[in-house]
């Protein structure tokens, strides 16, 4: 591989391991060193690879975000605004819309997709681009088979699996990523083979093994967990009783926040095989491996639970790591802000000298990979909320370093001051002296939403709401 000025001239075309978990919370990875999970693996593909600090998804719900991923746009511009298969029907992803995919199929790869898919309800990985897919249907119908009579009692809360962890979904999805590695190690084309786990997405339930490694009573509270709403938003405190834990204590969560920690744990373990496959088959070298998530979790932080109807960090940041050998130095850190699933797609094509769609939201991190200071790199990051099972409800984030503005089209709006209150605590919306700053957020706001193509700012009324002063910010 040469390096020509701004330019990647690529001798052989690498393969590419992209590896996806759901509701995988930033903080909750060992390398970002700010509570006790153990990810040794994760861990030392960020030491040997490119740790990014400020990864935040477009959207913090599980399907828009993965089509937004395939696709390149934000979800709103295709119709995806929340999870289908719900109370309330949505459009997904249509199979005759473009993916990167494609391209790579154009470049001679062999595309495979191993997990949980969240594309389209009717139309699967295969119309998508991909070559070859194992669902996690293949997965259920071995563990019925094998446990016929397995059962749970504790619903959205977790527990620990009966099942060992040879026959745990992690486990069993790593084997296939292994075996389709081992395959194409056979042959001389490149390859790309997404992996996406269900994990740690609630119910958490890790093998007895794994859960076995975290005491509840040691899991010290969410900082967040003093959470009282005040000057919050309505569905906020409404969300506790939607889920009927408007009276847990840190007792009755942390024993939860336990399981979460293992599951991270278990897929962690898990991918550890896979990359060392890549080690014993000789294609480590020749391999870019991405690891991120779709979106957070609250997981008792703000004493809520999942992650819908807010914008707190705890859904909308993300881990990701990129480990590229040979250009990326080891241990690098990039604290500018990226749009996971909207920059990795741009990025890729930019590696392989396919060119970039001009539809794309997102654009190449090649010249951060490289250690270039990209002085008109974006300085904040967006993310946008339609609502879910609880009914509609709007949302659209900016924040920079220092704040974080929620605009929330049907209730009071949010504004954090995130050097003093980092967890996101005390809404200070209100205050005379941070008007002109809402008004510079809102400018912003409107701005990338437009460019982007967000319908919601199409319309004039909301238009006039965001930029013209006409929202009422006091109760």
């Amino acid at each position: 591989m040469l390096q020509l000025g701004d330019a990647i001239v690529v001798k052989k075309k690498p393969n590419i391991l992209i590896i996806v978990a759901d509701q995988q919370r930033y903080d909750c990875i060992g390398y970002a060193k700010q509570y006790p999970v153990q990810t040794p693996n994760i861990d030392k593909l960020a030491e040997e690879g490119v740790w990014f600090s400020n990864a935040y998804t477009p959207i913090p719900i599980c399907a828009p975000s993965r089509q937004a991923f395939l696709n390149g746009r934000r979800p709103e511009t295709f119709g995806a605004l929340w999870n289908y298969g719900g109370a309330l029907e949505i459009s997904a992803l249509s199979p005759k819309e473009y993916t990167w995919i494609r391209d790579l199929d154009q470049l001679a790869y062999r595309n495979s997709f191993i997990g949980k898919w969240a594309g389209h309800p009717q139309h699967g990985p295969i119309e998508y681009g991909f070559h070859h897919d194992v669902s996690l249907k293949e997965y259920g119908r071995f563990r019925s088979k094998k446990y016929p009579e397995l059962k749970y009692e504790n619903e959205w809360m977790g527990e620990a699996d009966s099942v060992p962890y040879e026959d745990n979904v992690s486990n069993w999805l790593a084997s296939q990523a292994i075996n389709q590695i081992k395959e194409y190690s056979q042959g001389d084309e490149p390859w790309h083979i997404r992996l996406d786990f269900p994990g740690p997405h609630l119910p958490c339930r890790p093998s007895k093994e794994f859960a076995e490694l975290y005491n509840g009573e040691e899991i010290p509270p969410w900082p967040s967990f003093k959470e009282d709403f005040k000057n919050k938003p309505f569905i906020q405190k409404q969300q506790l009783y939607s889920w009927n834990i408007e009276d847990y204590t840190w007792k009755d969560w942390r024993d939860t926040v336990a399981l979460y920690y293992a599951t991270i744990t278990e897929i962690d373990y898990a991918i550890g095989k896979v990359l060392q496959t890549l080690k014993e088959t000789g294609q480590a070298d020749n391999t870019i491996v991405i690891y991120t998530a779709d979106h957070g979790d609250m997981c008792g932080s703000h004493r809520m639970l999942d992650k819908h109807y807010i914008m707190y960090d705890d859904v909308v940041r993300v881990p990701l790591v990129i480990r590229w050998p040979g250009v990326t130095s080891p241990g690098m850190v990039i604290s500018d802000f990226i749009c996971n699933f909207l920059d990795i797609p741009p990025t890729l094509l930019d590696i392989l000298g396919k060119e970039i769609p001009g539809f794309f939201a997102g654009r190449s991190m090649v010249p951060l990979l490289q250690g270039e200071q990209v002085e008109d790199w974006r300085t904040e990051a967006v993310s946008t909320y339609n609502g879910q099972q609880f009914g509609l409800y709007t949302q659209r984030m900016i924040r920079n370093n220092d704040w974080k503005y929620i605009w929330n089209t049907t209730d009071i709006d949010e504004l954090y001051d995130l050097k003093n209150d980092p967890h996101e605590l005390y809404n200070v919306i209100e205050e005379e002296q941070n008007q002109e700053l809402i008004q510079e957020f809102r400018r912003k706001l409107y701005e990338t939403l437009h460019q982007e193509g967000d319908g919601l700012v199409k319309s004039p009324w909301m238009k006039n709401q965001l930029l013209n002063n006409k929202k009422i910010n006091t109760r």
